[in-house]
């Protein structure tokens, strides 16, 4: 079987993000995409009208089928609704070497909640401890860090604070910016923080930074990376 990714997120039947998303970023790069799914929501390209969120026991029963039978060589997480969730998915996690990429889905480009209060601290204080790499937008970075996130400068102190809770690698994409497009990179390893810059473009920053995580986990040299950063 080809390399085989683990998606563990929400539902986006628009298909501009969520598992959905993350499967059509693995096609793009070969790889096999499995899925657990942790919300259905009923959403447009305009808002999210409604939402289901699935037991803990449930997400747990995905997980344990899909780990049990594919050879998953790197997961990432979207969308964790809940403390129960994020914590079944630790459990499962800490029994597997592959590499897990942690993007927080906290809030949809529309501006509505879709995580418990309880998710947050629980992605923060049990997720990014087992994470290889985290990869937050500038108001998720804000929300895991308790800082300001506005500017590069601010996006570095954040990436390394990050980096500091327990994530080897952080990297804070800066598509929201209001004057460029930037994303900091930092490793737990590497007191030197790297980062690059790039031009805003018109799109929307939601769908590139949406792609960013399922492109790291599908990427072969990417995984490899993920996992030295373990080291």
């Amino acid at each position: 079987m080809a390399v085989v990714a683990l998606t563990i997120a929400g539902s986006d039947p628009s298909g501009g993000a969520g598992l959905q998303a993350d499967l059509k970023t693995f096609q793009a790069f070969g790889v096999h995409g499995a899925t657990v799914v942790t919300t259905i929501t009923v959403q447009d390209t305009t808002g999210v009208r409604d939402r289901l969120d699935l037991s803990r026991a449930l997400v747990a029963a995905q997980l344990d089928a899909v780990l049990g039978d594919l050879p998953v060589g790197a997961a990432k997480t979207g969308l964790l609704p809940d403390a129960d969730i994020v914590d079944a998915v630790v459990e499962r996690m800490r029994g597997h070497n592959f590499p897990l990429v942690v993007d927080p889905v906290l809030v949809a480009t529309s501006g509505d909640v879709l995580t418990a209060p309880s998710a947050l601290a629980a992605i923060r204080d049990r997720l990014l401890p087992i994470a290889a790499l985290v990869t937050p937008n500038l108001a998720e970075a804000e929300a895991l860090t308790g800082r300001p996130v506005r500017t590069v400068p601010e996006m570095r102190d954040a990436a390394a604070a990050l980096c500091a809770l327990g994530a080897r690698a952080a990297l804070v994409k800066g598509g929201h910016l209001q004057d460029r497009a930037c994303d900091v990179l930092a490793t737990a390893t590497d007191s030197k923080l790297s980062y690059t810059e790039k031009p805003k473009t018109n799109g929307k920053p939601s769908a590139r930074q949406a792609r960013i995580s399922s492109t790291v986990s599908s990427r072969a040299y990417a995984v490899t990376w993920c996992a030295r950063a373990s080291l």
